[in-house]
């Protein structure tokens, strides 16, 4: 059984403003029997975070184009994205770069 992972959450650039315009959340997500990876993370967002319009910040199982997602600085993308297992304290960002006009 892993172990609960407490992780922090900043949603910036616009983001936050779906999530009642709260940009920081110190989260703890409960054990399970798999590790928490980013992929789950995603789904627990939208389940307890997400307030509106979820497909402005997610597309089928991942994030929608247009919003950088940084884990301890570093882009997702380097970390193995929807693959990356969670570690205790992780900082993860996620910076919208869409504006409306």
């Amino acid at each position: 059984m892993a172990a609960p992972v407490a992780v922090h959450l900043e949603f910036g650039g616009g983001a936050e403003l779906l999530f009642d315009g709260v940009k920081e959340h110190h989260v703890t997500l409960p054990s399970q029997s798999e590790p928490w990876d980013m992929k789950q993370l995603l789904v627990w967002i939208q389940r307890n975070l997400l307030k509106e319009r979820p497909e402005l910040f997610v597309q089928g199982d991942t994030v929608r184009p247009g919003i950088l997602v940084l884990i301890n600085d570093a882009d997702w993308e380097l970390m193995g994205e929807l693959d990356y297992q969670l570690l205790d304290q992780d900082n993860i960002v996620f910076i919208s770069t869409l504006h409306g006009g």
